[in-house]
């Protein structure tokens, strides 16, 4: 009989060892969603304050950057002009550093460089709004794998110029997600350059499809040289950039538009063995 009660009581003990280790388990799970539920929270007023700024600041910042660029293209006109008056004279003007052709020649190549730094003030205004700006989703029913497939399709050249190989493993049972289309291809088109600049030797870029229950995993693989950990945990920032010239807002726009999506983005990655990009979005229900 003891030896009954003794079984039922050591069976007992490990009833109630396994329920509290799930139970913690599920505690440490529910804490680290309230935690990243917080993050984003905490992301999208900072974000909603940004956007509010941002609606002003471009209208401040654009009308005189575009009367910039509108009277430097007139100047560099009068310019060429001038020039070709110059050349058409008889007996031509002679050469050396006092030559007006020399000199308006010289005033056009600073008129140049004074226009691509407009153009690049510019653009770098527009990744500033596309991630700060208010953004508005148009959602339809969309099958992810089609909206890879063209995504693909459209890259593949500019990945062949760097010769970056594409390899596509698309899961062929479907995967329907309501989404705005162009601002998921946007994003995995940042995701796609992002790759692309990783390898500048060439390599692979590997596109995966996975169809789950409730969510669709997509994985956005490079074989470039990795990314090192105190790096990874500033990528997803604002304005933090490797690479020369770069803006820093590729990624952390991405993971905007992919979180407005109610999905959510990761990074895995090791140094000498590439990175690993995972977007998981949520399934349309049939």
């Amino acid at each position: 009989m003891w030896q009954v009660i003794l079984a039922f009581v050591f069976g007992a003990l490990v009833a109630a060892l396994i329920a509290w280790q799930l139970s913690v388990r599920w505690t440490r799970r529910q804490h680290e969603k309230e935690r990243e539920l917080l993050r984003r929270t905490r992301r999208a007023e900072k974000l909603a304050e940004m956007g509010t700024l941002a609606g002003g600041l471009a209208h401040e910042i654009r009308n005189p950057l575009s009367t910039i660029k509108m009277n430097l293209q007139l100047l560099a006109e009068d310019f060429s002009q001038r020039i070709k008056h110059l050349k058409g004279t008889h007996p031509p003007c002679a050469s050396g550093p006092d030559d007006p052709i020399q000199i308006y020649q010289r005033y056009l190549r600073r008129i140049d460089t004074i226009k691509n730094e407009a153009e690049r003030l510019t653009e770098t205004l527009n990744d500033f709004l596309h991630y700060a700006g208010k953004m508005e989703l148009h959602p339809v029913r969309c099958d992810v794998n089609e909206l890879l497939d063209d995504l693909i399709d459209f890259y593949e050249p500019q990945a062949l110029h760097k010769k970056v190989q594409l390899r596509r493993s698309l899961d062929a049972s479907g995967a329907t997600c309501r989404v705005d289309a162009d601002l998921l291809k946007q994003a995995f088109l940042n995701l796609f350059i992002n790759a692309t600049q990783a390898m500048d030797a060439g390599g692979e870029l590997i596109i995966r499809s996975r169809a789950l229950p409730d969510t669709v995993r997509i994985d956005v693989i490079d074989t470039g040289p990795g990314i090192a950990p105190q790096e990874q945990e500033k990528i997803f920032d604002a304005y933090y950039t490797t690479r020369p010239g770069g803006t820093g807002l590729g990624l952390p726009t991405c993971r905007r538009i992919i979180e407005e999506h109610h999905g959510r983005i990761e990074l895995i990655s090791e140094p000498g063995k590439g990175s690993n990009f995972v977007v998981v979005l949520p399934r349309e229900k049939d």
